[in-house]
């Protein structure tokens, strides 16, 4: 499911699991009712849900390794991504074969744990080691200071560019400085020479010879100078875009899709802030800001010189355009390079490419991505939590380093080694980014800034569209209508 139709998903939850599942005390009755499950099924087999197919093959694997090790059977099921929670609650509730553990996104982690879904980890775990799991990751599945669940893998914004026209870039550079430098000192010994023995000092001149590079030499110049190449800002994109002499296939320098806000909070990430770090605080909910203003401000600026038609434009045009090296520039998520890759093999796309970290708006205003961690999540109903949570651990510690191979999925865990490096650059992006929030009540906080994002895209007030979008959120958060 795409990110945009996974917000929609949660939407459609409205209020959430409903009375059934946020009714703590029909759900002690009914699982009292239950009386010991143990009768009903298997001491030794947990049942582990999910919900992306891409999962199958690693999760089928890992059970597989783990009951060898153990002796433990899990059996994992994949659900449908609809109603997923009210799924889960429902078959804590009625069915012989509950699931002991699932994955979720953090965002439903307030939902699942005030449903008796999630059940609080022990501290005295790696998850809190920063070597093993990265702030964002431990924030992620944090709720109100406790451990809700164990980080599995992330997705997150990043910078892509197409690192071939980079480096003919800095090689025309590096060719370029060295005649300017033959010419100039050319024209010094015409100049000293002034106006005696001008033969010899013209032979002198022409005597001046070019620094001719290997290619192995220029290469290694070319990737240094490249490094240069790379904005730290949105200005330098700018900038770069008034001296850049593109290739005629190239038609933008810089485009993404402004029609998704998972490509465009990072302009308002640093500043914008919905629920803190871990995203449960409803004290620290700042929307509308100076800085938030003017880094807006910047966004819509853009509109006159990239001129990106929002009802066009979509993630998957945006990186077909790429493929095709359309453009230098543009900001994707994890499953990009999978796709280039196998572009790649298939012969469609016969350039090279790099993943950095997205730029700041300019000298004074920082961006910040936003992030999505999916977490291994222990059911509060289970009676084999013991079990549960050393799977989850195996799982999501263990075997994190044949998760992208075999899943396609990039591993929240730390030091997990990739063949591609552009895997592992991703993981920069990460450290720094910001994770949606938990706040049932702000669950439909995207939808409307994407919104508002589109309405700022096409020219409409900036403070207007921040105001409105601040008062519907503190109302919804206070149940308190602002005048």
């Amino acid at each position: 499911m795409s990110l945009k139709k996974r917000f929609t998903a949660v939407l459609l939850l409205g209020g959430l699991l409903a009375a059934e599942l946020f009714c703590g005390s029909r759900a002690t009755v009914e699982h009292e009712k239950m009386g010991n499950r143990s009768a009903f099924f298997a001491k030794d087999t947990l049942y582990f849900w999910y919900t992306d197919e891409a999962l199958t093959d690693f999760v089928n694997s890992a059970a597989l390794e783990y009951y060898e090790k153990t002796g433990y059977r899990i059996v994992p099921k994949i659900q449908s991504g609809l109603e997923y929670l009210e799924a889960i609650n429902e078959a804590s509730l009625r069915s012989d074969e509950i699931p002991d553990l699932y994955v979720t996104t953090n965002d439903t982690l307030e939902k699942a744990y005030l449903a008796g879904l999630a059940s609080e980890i022990d501290g005295q775990n790696s998850v809190r080691d920063t070597s093993v799991f990265c702030q964002t990751a431990q924030d992620a599945v944090t709720y109100h200071g406790r451990q809700a669940g164990y980080p599995f893998y992330y997705e997150t914004s990043f910078f892509l560019y197409n690192k071939t026209y980079l480096l003919d870039a800095a090689k025309a550079a590096i060719q370029a400085e060295a005649d300017a430098k033959a010419g100039e000192e050319a024209t010094a010994i015409l100049e000293d020479a002034g106006t005696e023995d001008t033969e010899a000092a013209v032979a002198a001149a022409d005597a001046v010879e070019v620094p001719e590079y290997t290619d192995e030499e220029l290469d290694a110049a070319a990737g240094e100078r490249m490094k240069e190449l790379l904005p730290d800002t949105i200005e330098d994109i700018l900038t770069f875009s008034d001296h850049y002499d593109a290739p005629e296939n190239v038609e933008s320098i810089f485009k993404w899709d402004v029609s998704d806000i998972f490509y465009n909070y990072f302009f308002v990430g640093n500043y914008m802030m919905t629920g803190g770090n871990t995203g449960d605080d409803a004290e620290q909910v700042n929307l509308n800001n100076a800085q938030t203003a003017a880094c807006m401000q910047m966004y819509q600026d853009l509109n006159q010189f990239f001129s990106i038609d929002a009802k066009e434009v979509s993630y998957d045009s945006i990186l077909q355009e790429f493929k095709e090296g359309k453009i230098i520039y543009t900001i994707a998520t994890t499953d990009a390079i999978g796709k280039l890759e196998a572009a790649k093999e298939a012969g469609e796309f016969p350039y090279e490419y790099g993943v950095a970290v997205l730029p700041d708006i300019n000298s004074e205003l920082q961006t910040r991505s936003l992030s999505v961690t999916s977490a291994v999540v222990v059911n509060g109903y289970s009676e084999k939590k013991e079990i549960a949570n050393d799977f989850a651990r195996f799982l999501t510690e263990e075997k994190a380093d044949s998760l992208y191979e075999r899943a396609g999925k990039v591993s929240a865990r730390e030091g997990v080694p990739y063949e591609n490096q552009n895997v592992e650059n991703c993981m920069e992006e990460y450290r720094d980014s910001i994770s949606m929030p938990k706040m049932i009540e702000t669950s439909n906080f995207w939808v409307q800034l994407e919104i508002g994002f589109t309405r700022v895209w096409s020219g409409e007030d900036i403070q207007t569209v921040l105001d409105e979008l601040d008062g519907q959120m503190r109302e919804q958060l206070t149940g308190i209508q602002e005048t």
